[in-house]
């Protein structure tokens, strides 16, 4: 019969049949001499019992000896032993069931030999322990079964977690009693049996050969250890394939990559020095964006702040230079200087009238008070707004450029605080957001609207000649009294872009409760707290796939 065939009637879990019949092609010819050997057990075991001889390849055959083992070499059959002129008779121990039979030298077929106690006659008189054969082809098996498993290990990253459930046993192989990695201490990975999870953060990127190592359940020293090698992909973190390419300081229109502000605002106290009232303060930060710093490219973004103690008045402006412009850092930085500048000096001197307007306007919300408020803050931010274009085409016509090469977004807030609330005014033009927000009343007011457009380069920017026609001026200032608010922010797209994805986020007020969490995890916002500026600045260094422009952020809190 064949020997394929025969096997396949045993009760074998078989889950890759091609893979086990390349094993038994393998072992064909050890597998038949066990079973001869088991079969002369059997007989000397069952005395009673005649060989019987047939054509199938697994025939017993009967004892062939060369004639040159017959002159020397004498079977006594009554005590199953061999007797020898030469040879001591081995020494077969009772606890062996079979003798893995010997490579033979010139005819094989003639030295093959079957004997009813199972004693092997051979040129080799060491003897051989019998439970080494079976245990020989089924470490064979394993190995085998081990190396054309398919084992695939999820990629990783470097500083992100890791987490993989395995289980050598779910690999189909039963006859395992320990198993562990080698080669992943050193990838920041561990691997815990109990719970069969391989985790960590890994910390080195590459395609990592690592080494699983198998014991069967009988091993012992000396036994094989079975090993798979297996290749893990640790992929890099994308920040790291960054570049960070200083700007040339020879550049023209130099800036520093990044900036930062905080303004410290003391607390007021009564006459007497007591029941000290906390006051907001400004953090503002800048980053350059990694698009920016891969290529050695200035930052196009800016901002400048300002607190009027004198008057109690607040000022924050960001800008963010078009990425399409040339000059546009210079843009940007001429329209926050301006702004400020002129912000400043306006608000000294027109602040009485304002104020007063205000204050009607808050116990009289008509159309009419509306309208004087509005004229008399138009006449101040309005005002600033246009004297920042105008000072950016001198700058042009100074250097023979261009206007349009300082294109640049701008928004601005001005701000006080009353006995009946906080008075918030403001401009903006381009994308990026402005929005007063209040986490625990999570009240909502965004301040104006982006000027995004539905296709990158739609936005619009300070330099076109429609913006600052007055009729346009006017539309795009807005203003509010509030009770009391978290934080007045002010945010270029950098910011903007990842943290709300649509210009419909914006006016949601869940997405303003995400960012304030996640500002809130870096940033310490209790009063007085200068080293916030530094938080804020690392906060802006936040991975977003595919945001990578200059980000810009100025915070009243």
């Amino acid at each position: 019969m064949d020997i394929l065939h025969y096997l396949k009637s045993f009760d074998i879990t078989i889950k890759d049949e091609e893979q086990f019949n390349k094993f038994l092609d393998l072992k064909k010819e050890k597998i038949k001499e066990c079973i001869f050997d088991l079969y002369g057990e059997f007989i000397r075991n069952n005395p009673g019992e005649t060989p019987v001889k047939n054509s199938d390849s697994f025939a017993v055959e009967e004892i062939a000896i060369s004639e040159k083992e017959s002159e020397n070499d004498i079977i006594n059959p009554s005590t199953n032993s061999i007797s020898s002129d030469n040879l001591d008779p081995p020494i077969r121990n009772e606890s062996e069931s079979m003798i893995e039979p010997q490579t033979l030298t010139g005819n094989e077929d003639a030295n093959k030999v079957a004997l009813p106690a199972g004693n092997l006659v051979t040129n080799n008189p060491e003897p051989v322990n019998a439970d080494l054969s079976i245990s020989n082809t089924s470490n064979d098996a394993i190995s085998l079964l081990i190396k054309n498993k398919s084992i695939i290990l999820p990629n990783g990253k470097v500083n992100q977690d890791y987490s993989f459930l395995f289980n050598v046993k779910e690999l189909g192989i039963d006859d395992i009693a320990e198993y562990w990695f080698e080669g992943i201490d050193n990838i920041g990975l561990k691997y815990n049996l109990e719970t069969k999870e391989l985790s960590g953060i890994p910390s080195l990127a590459g395609d990592h050969k690592i080494k699983l190592r198998i014991k069967r359940k009988d091993w012992s020293e000396g036994k094989p250890i079975f090993e798979r090698e297996i290749i893990l992909i640790i992929n890099p973190d994308p920040k790291s394939l960054w570049k960070n390419i200083p700007t040339p300081t020879d550049v023209e229109y130099y800036k520093p990559d990044c900036d930062k502000q905080f303004v410290k605002v003391e607390a007021i106290s009564n006459v007497l020095g007591l029941n000290r009232s906390a006051r907001k303060d400004i953090v503002v930060a800048s980053q350059r964006g990694r698009s920016h710093a891969q290529e050695g490219k200035p930052r196009d973004d800016d901002f400048a702040v300002n607190y009027l103690k004198e008057h109690d008045w607040y000022v924050l402006v960001v800008a963010d230079g078009a990425g399409s412009a040339k000059y546009s850092r210079k843009g940007s930085e001429i329209a926050c200087k301006t702004v400020l500048e002129v912000c400043d000096s306006l608000i000294k001197s027109n602040h009485k009238e304002f104020e007063h307007l205000i204050k009607e306007f808050s116990l009289v919300k008509s159309e009419e008070n509306r309208k004087k408020m509005g004229d008399s803050f138009y006449s101040i931010l309005g005002n600033a707004v246009f004297k920042s274009l105008k000072n950016i085409e001198l700058e042009a016509k100074k250097a023979n450029k261009p206007t349009k090469e300082f294109a640049t977004t701008l928004i601005v807030a001005i701000c006080k605080k009353f006995k009946f609330g906080w008075f918030v005014g403001a401009f903006w033009v381009g994308d990026g957001g402005l929005g007063i927000y209040n986490k625990e009343t999570r009240f909502l007011k965004i301040l104006g609207e982006s000027d995004g457009g539905e296709f990158a380069g739609q936005t619009r920017f300070l330099t076109m000649p429609e913006i600052t026609q007055p009729s346009e001026l006017y539309r795009r200032l807005r203003f509010d009294i509030v009770d009391d608010f978290t934080a007045l922010l002010l945010m270029t797209d950098g910011v903007t872009d990842p943290k709300f994805e649509t210009d419909a986020n914006l006016f949601k007020v869940e997405k303003w409760d995400e960012l304030w969490s996640d500002l809130s995890k870096e940033v310490d916002f209790s009063d007085n707290n200068e080293g916030s500026a530094d938080q804020l600045l690392k906060w802006l260094d936040f991975w977003s796939p595919g945001n990578h422009d200059d980000r810009t952020i100025a915070i009243l809190f």
